[in-house]
């Protein structure tokens, strides 16, 4: 007797999703440079089946159980993704894009780092189809990246940080438009020793090939552009000029006296000049809250130089660039490639929040986590920056709700066990984003 067949179920049809998308207010500019963004495509790491990315990363530990080639085999993997990326960003116009620091897991690592000579052919095709295309790529290691710490074993780690860095860049072939921008760092309660420390590094430890890609930005912390530009025409390095920073700490030099000088500090060097551009989330009242990045930007500065490339650090990544596109008007863009902003998240402000609040900003240090740049980054085994927020709570609820302000103190304490965090989400995927753009918001 023949056997019944199975009733088969029809595969259900994702229907395609449309997008309400508002219009924009429309604005003049004089501008006719790039604008950029940083790392993370938020549609293309929602991407199904297969999200693409460049910062797939791991543990450690699981470089111990299954040999060094596995995190290797990331690196070639993101690379790969890199060239999707590119030819998205082309697609779209925008053609300035930031490098994850997360490409090749522990890459620059004290003991598991490992010469990236054999992702030679696969960084290559990425830079080739870059530079084909006209594009300008640059890398910003984390916050760790200090040169004048005080700490030998800091400034060694630093130090290994921007040898992968530049070999990154040399095996894409890239020229010297793609910097490496790093911050100056802590103050570490003597500023001109820092700056001397600094100064000394630079010009003793460094390789020509370092010191030809580093440029210097503006903290909203720390150092202000007044207080960069001495040091960046004595060593002939390139000032990147942060308008949220300047923001938060300015410079005592008004904008048009300011600009020049540092478009000067590029000039010098043959390098087209780039700057930085953010908006502080909305409801930030405290320093550390107008650290935090809004998801777009809503407008672009009147001082801005007409010719140089923009980067836009926002939440939003590529929304946030095609987002000033149909403002301005300065590029067409693609109508299945907008997605809608989504409402802005109030913050949280408990006792003990204001309290880490208050005594950051009466230290005038940087506690060391870098608003856009993210979490903590698993590579290098490198400190926090010079001071720590101390609070105190006094339950075990306050302590677990707001454990986040121990992160610098369990960084280091992690390092020192190599017990490093998984970072699939660094200074190029805020977990906010990365959490909003996977369930398609």
């Amino acid at each position: 007797m023949p056997q019944p067949q199975k009733k088969r179920r029809r595969k259900k049809v994702a229907e395609p999703v449309v997008y309400d998308i508002a219009p924009v207010e429309q604005k003049t500019t004089t501008f006719k440079g790039r604008l950029g963004y940083a790392c993370l495509n938020t549609i293309l790491r929602a991407q199904k089946p297969e999200p693409v990315f460049c910062s797939r990363t791991c543990r450690l530990e699981t470089i111990r159980k299954n040999d060094l080639q596995f995190a290797k085999d990331l690196g070639l993997q993101n690379c790969r993704d890199l060239l999707k990326i590119i030819e998205w960003n082309e697609v779209n116009k925008i053609r300035f894009f930031r490098l994850s620091s997360e490409m090749f897991p522990f890459a620059s690592h004290g003991k598991h780092g490992y010469s990236l000579e054999y992702a030679a052919a696969e960084l290559k095709a990425a830079g080739d189809l870059a530079k084909s295309y006209g594009h300008r790529l640059t890398t910003h290691p984390g916050q760790f990246t200090q040169l004048a710490s005080p700490k030998e074993d800091v400034v060694t780690a630093s130090v290994r940080e921007l040898e992968y860095h530049c070999q990154m860049m040399h095996y894409m072939g890239l020229d010297k438009d793609s910097v490496i921008i790093i911050h100056m760092g802590g103050v570490y309660g003597d500023k001109p020793g820092t700056l001397d420390r600094f100064r000394d590094t630079f010009r003793t430890r460094l390789t020509d090939d370092m010191r030809a890609r580093i440029v210097l930005e503006n903290d909203e912390m720390c150092y202000n552009a007044d207080e960069l530009l001495p040091v960046c025409d004595e060593l002939g390095i390139p000032l990147v000029f942060d308008y949220h920073h300047n923001w938060i700490y300015p410079s005592v030099k008004p904008l048009p006296e300011l600009l020049p000088l540092i478009s000067a500090t590029w000039e010098r060097r043959g390098i087209r000049q780039k700057q930085h551009l953010s908006s502080p989330r909305p409801g930030a009242e405290t320093v550390m809250e107008k650290r935090a990045h809004a998801d777009r930007c809503d407008a672009l500065p009147d001082e801005l130089p007409v010719d140089m490339d923009l980067m836009i650090e926002a939440k939003d990544k590529e929304q946030a660039v095609l987002h000033l596109y149909r403002m301005y008007n300065l590029e067409p863009v693609v109508h299945a490639n907008l997605r809608p902003e989504k409402p802005p998240k109030p913050f949280v402000r408990s006792k003990a929040r204001i309290a880490a609040d208050a005594a950051a900003a009466a230290d005038g240090e940087d506690p060391g986590l870098d608003a856009d740049l993210g979490t903590v980054d698993a590579r290098p085994a490198v400190e926090p920056d010079a001071t720590e927020v101390a609070i105190t709570v006094s339950t075990p609820i306050e302590r677990k709700k707001h454990r986040g302000h121990g992160k610098m103190k369990a960084r280091a304490a992690m390092q020192e066990e190599s017990l490093d965090p998984v970072v699939g989400a660094a200074e190029d995927e805020d977990p906010e984003v990365l959490d909003a753009a996977v369930r398609g918001e």
